[in-house]
């Protein structure tokens, strides 16, 4: 399976003896799935099934789905508003009393808006279900265009993820080998401290003294802990891309748990190497997490 993204747009048009119309739907990320509808007067009844074939199809994303539909010749009739017509008629029976001028006529006030209504020939329901069939096919079709634009951005996505999980890996590499030197640097910076602050004669440290020392700070210093557990969340989110599918929420989780072994080795270092290193760390995995929230 392949990465999804949760942004797309799909339009998709189609058309039968009595009408014609157009599909969109349009979706961005979101924390579940959210579907609104906007349909056509008329097909209302469809959201029920929609929503299950949206579901069927999709995890994630906020879901906008609009149908227009526009019916042929013949198919539309009109009706007139009656009690706004005598309304009008009224007000311009007054007006011309008043001002003298002529009263409008037939033709003017029937070009008033809302005194016209369109109204649907009455339908059978065999064409009625007829035409909601073939709705119901080009939504399956402007699903499709939806999971295809979605997949192809999250294949872009797909590529920028793994390069910076490579760049994670070769900085949880570069931590290693840094936390490596810690205890060598530990003893000989405690060794100058204690060197200065301490009176004793010939100016020689107590190496028991420098012992204990030197044992309590590195022990607050050890980050090998926090680096196994990040190369084993490195592991798992490679796992998981290498596997595709549904896995935003997996991946946007495990960018929580990176921040939290960064930020430590941060807290812990001792030295500017290691400090750069957990610095970039937070940069790479802040890049990465900003990527993720697109995904499904």
């Amino acid at each position: 399976m392949t990465l999804s993204s949760m942004t797309g747009f799909a339009r998709k048009e189609g058309s039968d003896a009595t009408a014609s119309w157009v599909w969109e739907m349009r979706s961005v990320n979101a924390r579940g799935l959210d579907m609104r509808f906007k349909l056509a007067p008329g097909t209302e009844r469809l959201e029920p099934k929609l929503r299950r074939q949206i579901s069927g199809r999709f995890k994630r994303g906020n879901m906008s789905v609009v149908l227009t539909m526009v019916k042929r010749a013949g198919q539309t009739g009109f009706q007139v508003n009656q009690t706004l017509l005598d309304e009008l008629l009224s007000l311009s029976r007054d007006l011309s009393a008043q001002t003298g001028l002529a009263s409008g006529d037939v033709n003017t006030l029937l070009t008033a808006r809302g005194v016209l209504e369109a109204t649907d020939t009455e339908e059978d329901n065999a064409v009625i279900d007829a035409r909601e069939a073939a709705l119901l096919c080009d939504f399956e079709g402007a699903m499709n265009g939806l999971a295809t634009a979605r997949a192809e951005e999250g294949a872009r996505i797909g590529v920028f993820l793994n390069r910076q999980i490579a760049t994670i890996t070769g900085l949880a590499q570069t931590a290693t080998e840094a936390a490596e030197c810690q205890p060598a640097a530990l003893k000989e910076r405690l060794q100058r401290q204690l060197t200065g602050i301490l009176d004793i004669a010939e100016n020689r440290v107590d190496e028991e003294r420098l012992a204990q020392e030197l044992a309590l700070i590195a022990t607050r210093a050890d980050v090998r802990e926090e680096l196994d557990r990040l190369n084993a969340h490195i592991a798992a989110a490679d796992d998981l891309l290498k596997r595709g599918g549904a896995v935003g929420r997996k991946l946007d989780f495990l960018c929580q748990e990176f921040n939290r072994e960064s930020n430590t080795l941060c807290s812990k270092a001792q030295d500017v190497a290691l400090t750069n290193t957990g610095l970039a760390l937070k940069a790479t995995i802040e890049q990465f997490r900003e990527q993720v929230q697109n995904i499904e």
